[in-house]
């Protein structure tokens, strides 16, 4: 038989609010020790970070040199004769001196932090004049360079970042890499060079139809594309690995070099 007296006792016991609630105020403070360290890490991560910004007087023809050791670089156009230029800097800040010259200003981080050991990345956001020549080398990090039409745009990264170019209209362009894309949109002026080289990354070229250059492009075996400005009169050599040739009249220099990567050429 039941024994209901048994059944009673275990349903009180079942039904105490003292027995029941054993973890709820156990939950609530590990909660709430949680959320308190969440709030720490990110007030430690935002006051770690230093954004500065500085203006320089210049004219419209500047030149700007920047040696960073890590981080992004962006350089953009506005209609200021000046030169801005903000800095999102990890702890510790890092120690650099922009210097005036004659010619413009150079930013040189690698030389002014040297001995130093890592002093992380520094991100740059450089907004200068429309007609300004730029230098830009980087250890590691993307470039990023829009609507230059200065006399020269040169973008080196050291390792690993991609680099892009838009709206550029330059006399001289230089772009190289290690590892990383390059992508590049503009024109090529009449006598101008242009080299453009990653040692493993795919390099796409976007022009004008009406763009003429001498061409000098090398790439893996079958992975160069010509698209709208392939011809009959191009030259193909070792087994498609090196093509060369004119587009147009022919009167800029252009050469394109990826040692593991495609190289595309695109009609704007």
């Amino acid at each position: 038989m039941l024994n209901y007296e048994h059944l009673a006792q275990c349903r009180l016991r079942f039904d105490d609010p003292i027995t029941m609630n054993i973890h709820p105020p156990a939950i609530r403070n590990s909660v709430a020790l949680l959320a308190f360290f969440l709030v720490l890490i990110t007030a430690t991560s935002a006051s770690a970070q230093q954004r500065v910004s500085r203006h320089y007087p210049a004219g419209k023809n500047v030149r700007l040199e920047l040696k960073n050791l890590s981080g992004t670089i962006t350089v953009e156009t506005w209609q200021r004769d000046e030169i801005k230029i903000t800095e999102m800097m990890d702890a510790p800040a890092v120690h650099f001196n922009p210097r005036q010259t004659d010619a413009g200003l150079v930013i040189d981080v690698v030389g002014d932090n040297r001995g130093r050991g890592d002093v992380g990345d520094v991100n740059f956001k450089i907004q200068v004049p429309a007609r300004s020549s730029v230098d830009l080398e980087t250890r590691r990090g993307q470039i990023t360079v829009s609507n230059i039409q200065g006399e020269l745009v040169r973008a080196h990264v050291w390792t690993s970042g991609d680099i892009q170019l838009f709206g550029v209209n330059a006399s001289r362009v230089f772009a190289s890499n290690t590892t990383g894309d390059i992508f590049f949109d503009g024109e090529f002026a009449s006598g101008g060079t242009y080299e453009f080289k990653s040692g493993q990354g795919t390099i796409t070229l976007q022009l004008p139809a009406s763009c003429g250059f001498r061409l000098v492009a090398t790439a893996p075996a079958k992975k160069i594309s010509m698209g709208p400005f392939m011809h009959d009169g191009m030259k193909f050599m070792g087994e498609g690995r090196r093509i060369i040739g004119d587009v147009g009249d022919g009167r800029a220099s252009v050469t394109v070099t990826t040692y593991n990567g495609n190289i595309n050429f695109v009609r704007r």
